[in-house]
């Protein structure tokens, strides 16, 4: 499997999964860059970072040099793909991080449909668009964003999913400081935007210009 170096660590993914540019994207030290940036700019020793979407583990492994891996909990829905995220967290001396396999959701519990696809950053779970024709469903845990966020406590909370963040990041966000999200206006358009930034706006967080670049959005608050 090929070796990627990115920001002092070393990611391995399987040839299958590297579609749509991922492969150049890693080469060029692009990969994630906006959320890394951003991340990398806010987060201090100290808070506990929660990464939604986590991946192939890459942010979750940024994170971990800041605040120590007995902080960073990420959560993947696609289980190929948390696996990946597992072995790079343990391959870069991150086995403690914490790595839930399942889909965050704003409120359902059990199991939802998951749409897994050959490009593994575009799956998601069911929307209100027809599956993509490359997407094998899936049936995979629902993670509630309430326990989730007592459980793990996070002050930061980094969050791409693909258009869930529309439902998700509107519920209370107790013990969280700063957000970082990837937005996705194709999925909702730009009523579900301005709906998203209002619903973070009517729980104290403003928008921050610093570490915020394109559909990466950045929200700061006073801790609540």
């Amino acid at each position: 499997m090929p070796d990627f170096a990115l920001r002092g660590l070393t990611l391995t993914l399987p040839d299958t999964a590297l579609r749509g540019g991922l492969e150049q994207a890693l080469a060029s030290g692009r990969y994630e860059g906006q959320e890394a940036d951003a991340i990398l700019r806010h987060l201090r020793p100290g808070d506990r970072f929660l990464d939604l979407g986590a991946g192939i583990g890459f942010l979750c492994a940024l994170a971990a040099r800041v605040v120590g891996e007995a902080a960073v909990t990420g959560v993947e829905a696609g289980p190929e793909t948390a696996a990946l995220a597992r072995a790079n967290l343990a391959a870069n001396g991150f086995p403690g991080v914490r790595l839930l396999q399942g889909a965050v959701t704003a409120g359902t519990a059990g199991e939802v449909e998951f749409g897994q696809r050959p490009a593994f950053w575009a799956s998601a779970v069911k929307g209100a668009q027809d599956w993509p024709a490359n997407a094998r469903i899936l049936r995979v845990p629902a993670l509630p964003i309430g326990p989730l966020l007592a459980e793990a406590r996070p002050t930061v909370l980094s969050c791409d999913i693909e258009g869930a963040e529309l439902e998700v990041l509107a519920q209370p966000l107790r013990g969280v400081r700063l957000v970082v999200a990837e937005i996705h206006p194709a999925v909702y358009g730009p009523e579900g935007t301005r709906h998203l930034f209002d619903a973070l706006s009517a729980q104290g967080f403003a928008y921050l210009a610093e570490g915020s670049r394109g559909a990466t959005v950045v929200f700061g608050r006073d801790r609540t």
